[in-house]
């Protein structure tokens, strides 16, 4: 009942890089037309042989070993992703089994592009309702697997990779490290970001998307610091879902966080949907941009338009 924290972070990519180069030789693009438009410069791509249970046991291995736990601690597993192709076992089950963690609670949560920070206040719930007592957050995407390669608007955004955190109880003497969640959607709008059909295919209405979030998010995002307690301009990092520099650069300047160092891991790995913010946040902490314990903002937005955000103390 004393809340939760982040106790550590890992990520992994493939070790394929597509380029933009590598792009114009696909479709109707080039360098210039992508940076202009979306900042992404590169993204990294999965092998046919590389699932997503894979891409996510990988990124979960590297934050139980920066926690210095084992599989045995434990006692459930949270995957966000909109991309695994089967349905049972469920991605989570997959993960567990390739991590040998014995008799979790595993659980698959889709909410696309939001599905990492609707994952980090279930797992946050569940430990502070007694449930659990020590999570393994993931979010994976294999953008890859459901690009249409002949849309250039769609297929120069998506990459692949993996961000995972591990969530444990605090001690009743520790502050809570997760803070409240706010979160939401708009499902009348659900059709401006869809992974629909057979074979499933990502498709986005892009003008209505980047209204919706540069005018609608920030407002909701400095709500979700108000429901901790902190003001904007405090913030020491702020990671945003990675979908487009274009969006992410005016939303983080609406919201205010004036002092925070700003994600902007979509330049090198692309829209890997719910994957994008443990991913983008495992490497700022890696590179030591932010410091243990300081205030972090994690927004996730996009599908469904879903979105969800909470203010989060560094691992």
């Amino acid at each position: 009942m004393h809340g939760s924290r982040i106790a550590a972070i890992g990520h992994y990519q493939p070790a394929r890089v597509l380029t933009n180069e590598d792009l114009a030789d696909m479709v109707d693009t080039s360098d210039e037309w992508i940076r202009t438009r979306v900042g992404i410069h590169t993204r990294h791509i999965a092998g046919p042989d590389e699932p997503v249970d894979e891409l996510a046991a990988h990124a979960a291995a590297k934050a139980l070993a920066a926690a210095g736990l084992g599989p045995a601690d434990i006692d459930l597993v949270l995957v966000a992703t909109s991309t695994a192709i089967d349905r049972s076992p469920n991605t989570a089950a997959r993960v567990a089994a390739r991590l040998g963690i014995p008799g979790p609670a595993a659980m698959d949560i889709n909410v696309v592009c939001a599905g990492f920070t609707h994952a980090l206040a279930t797992a946050d719930h569940t430990i502070r309702a007694g449930a659990a007592t020590r999570a393994l957050v993931i979010g994976a995407e294999k953008m890859t697997d459901v690009a249409d390669w002949s849309d250039r608007s769609t297929c120069v955004l998506v990459g692949d990779g993996a961000g995972a955190a591990v969530v444990e109880a605090c001690a009743p003497e520790q502050e809570p490290g997760i803070g409240p969640v706010l979160w939401g959607s708009v499902p009348e709008m659900g059709h401006t970001v869809r992974i629909e059909g057979t074979p499933p295919r990502f498709a986005q209405e892009g003008q209505s998307v980047y209204r919706w979030a540069t005018t609608r998010l920030p407002a909701i995002a400095r709500q979700a610091c108000e429901r901790t307690g902190i003001a904007p301009e405090d913030l020491a990092g702020l990671v945003l879902h990675q979908a487009n520099l274009r969006i992410i650069e005016p939303l983080a300047e609406k919201i205010g966080a004036v002092n925070a160092v700003i994600a902007r891991d979509v330049t090198e790995s692309g829209n890997t949907s719910a994957a994008s913010i443990p991913l983008a946040l495992s490497k700022l902490v890696e590179q030591g941009a932010l410091p243990t314990g300081a205030p972090v903002l994690l927004f996730g937005f996009g599908g469904n338009l879903s979105y969800a955000g909470q203010v989060i103390h560094c691992p």
